[in-house]
């Protein structure tokens, strides 16, 4: 399996990560320790989490949960060296989390401390900002973002304030990279330009969503990776689920996403649930498996780091594997290109 790079930093990474929102919700500790086993023993090395996970729902009594149950992971099974560990900070909006303070130096250091405490680790491999201060354009806000509202000074001064912050906990030891997550090209051009010009941390990656159904990362924010080798982790690369063929016909499966969240975040609308039909559809006609094909695809652009596969079970886990070495076909890539030209934006 070809490896990744993480930005300029040097680190490679599977093209797969691993991600862990549900555990300790949908997924009992049991099970998550039997994901982490499995995924090092396919190879694969980072490991994504956040101080706000587990979701599903997202409560204040279980923040931190998921955290937890990768430290305790590490601490019974001795591969702290074998895997990169990825965490968050949460902000604004989030209210089970110091009541929806947004991000600042202050909060970026309570919530390091903590995270190290409960990953049960000196050092944070990849720290990253779950989503900018000044608003974002993700999870569905696409269609009423407006950046007129935002103050350009005191933006580019917090972002100061933040790197500055970053820079003093990798000096510390505590974090040794910084990323970021549902960012626009200009956050961060912005990150990279203040970073260089006062000698602070670089980011190194983006972690935004990106599928079959979501590809607004195609745009601008290619182009800056391309240019400035700072690769996305795509979630929800399955598009929660609508790409594997589970939700089609609008059926709830037992103990699906949808089970606990009717609505996918904002994702599933008739439009979204027949345009994933026709990428099921296009898979089946080629022999191919609809998630091993939508994966594929994740992995196959040119700015992709790695594509965050998460999984209710360990068995779910292990059939998304099976996938990790596919190359799609040129006709595949052609029917895809059809689809997209026809509905580009269907969430």
């Amino acid at each position: 399996m070809q490896t990744r790079p993480i930005g300029r930093t040097g680190l490679k990474t599977h093209p797969f990560s691993l991600g862990t929102m549900t555990f300790g919700t949908q997924t009992p500790e049991a099970d998550a320790h039997r994901q982490l086993d499995i995924a090092v023993e396919a190879g694969i090395n980072l490991i994504d989490t956040a101080e706000l996970y587990p979701v599903n729902p997202i409560a204040a009594e279980t923040c931190g949960n998921s955290e937890a149950i990768v430290g305790n992971w590490l601490e019974k099974s001795g591969r702290r060296n074998d895997v990169l560990i990825a965490t968050k900070v949460a902000g604004s909006g989030a209210k089970a989390i110091r009541n929806g303070a947004p991000i600042s130096p202050e909060t970026i250091i309570t919530a390091v401390e903590a995270s190290l405490k409960r990953l049960k680790t000196d050092t944070i491999d990849l720290y990253q900002l779950h989503w900018p201060n000044r608003g974002s354009y993700h999870f569905r806000q696409n269609w009423t973002f407006s950046a007129a509202g935002q103050d350009t000074a005191d933006s580019l001064a917090h972002i100061s304030d933040v790197l500055e912050t970053l820079g003093r906990l990798v000096d510390a030891g505590k974090i040794r990279h910084i990323g970021l997550s549902n960012e626009s090209a200009w956050g961060t051009a912005q990150f990279l330009r203040i970073a260089e010009a006062q000698g602070l941390p670089r980011v190194a990656t983006i972690q935004n969503e990106y599928s079959l159904l979501c590809r607004h990362y195609d745009l601008d924010l290619a182009e800056l990776s391309h240019h400035e080798e700072v690769g996305l982790l795509a979630f929800s690369p399955l598009a929660t689920g609508l790409l594997t063929g589970k939700y089609s016909g609008d059926t709830i499966p037992q103990g699906s996403r949808r089970s606990h969240n009717a609505e996918l975040g904002g994702r599933l609308s008739p439009q979204s649930l027949s345009v994933a039909d026709e990428y099921v559809a296009l898979a089946t006609a080629h022999g191919l498996d609809p998630v091993h094909m939508a994966l594929a695809f994740c992995t196959s652009r040119p700015f992709m780091a790695a594509s965050i596969v998460g999984a209710t079970t360990s068995s779910q886990l292990a059939h998304l594997l099976k996938g990790a070495e596919l190359k799609l076909s040129d006709e595949v890539l052609e029917g895809i290109q059809a689809i997209y030209r026809r509905t580009p934006m269907p969430m």
